[in-house]
């Protein structure tokens, strides 16, 4: 039966990738083997490589899965978002800060980045860029929803806009998990004073 056996194959991954995210957070990413993961999964080493070529593939799946979840909470925000342009903005990245260590320690997000950024050009690095690409036009699609309800300005391109507030977020993420001690509070902090006069301009008609 297809159907039994890719559920069968499906929970066998998951299964797979949440033992990743308890030896990771546990030992650290350096530290863990594939061994270990198919132990604490309950499967053989061969199956694991059956799913991933190797331990970086597996933890640019945690990744994903971690964003996926994101995107999908985000799509409503996108879609239905509060009135105002910094409360939509703020509540869209927050969503992104706030789920961004229930899987993936900082350890582990540096790690996945800097896998991204010394092997563009792998699956692993598209993978990773793709995930970006996704982040950025759903802040795109939140600002092109607030244009099309009339509280930002027409003659502003949500692409570029999008594209603006997401690669600033994700510098101040990369920021945040290069720094062990700072707490979530203080990024929410940053970025909220660094929406707040941005969503100003773009929802506010500039000087004659």
């Amino acid at each position: 039966m297809p159907g039994l056996r890719e559920e069968q194959k499906a929970k066998r991954e998951k299964r797979i990738l949440q033992a990743a995210v308890s030896k990771f957070r546990e030992c650290g990413y350096d530290s863990v083997r594939i061994e270990d993961l198919a132990q604490l999964a309950g499967v053989s080493v061969g199956t694991v490589y059956n799913y991933y070529q190797n331990k970086g593939d597996i933890l640019i799946a945690t990744v994903a899965m971690e964003v996926e979840e994101v995107l999908q909470i985000g799509q409503n925000i996108a879609d239905q978002p509060p009135n105002g342009a910094e409360k939509a903005l703020l509540k869209l990245i927050f969503n992104y800060y706030d789920h961004s260590l229930n899987y993936l320690t900082k350890e582990m997000w540096r790690t996945a980045m800097a896998l991204s950024i010394e092997h563009p050009g792998t699956p692993n690095g598209r993978r990773y860029t793709e995930l970006d690409r996704r982040l950025g036009q759903q802040v795109t699609n939140l600002i092109a929803t607030l244009q099309g309800r009339g509280e930002i300005r027409a003659g502003l391109d949500p692409a570029v806009l999008g594209q603006l507030v997401f690669n600033n977020l994700n510098m101040e993420f990369i920021e945040f998990v290069k720094d062990e001690k700072m707490p979530l509070k203080t990024l929410r902090n940053r970025v909220t004073a660094q929406i707040a006069p941005f969503a100003r301009m773009i929802a506010e008609e500039g000087p004659e």
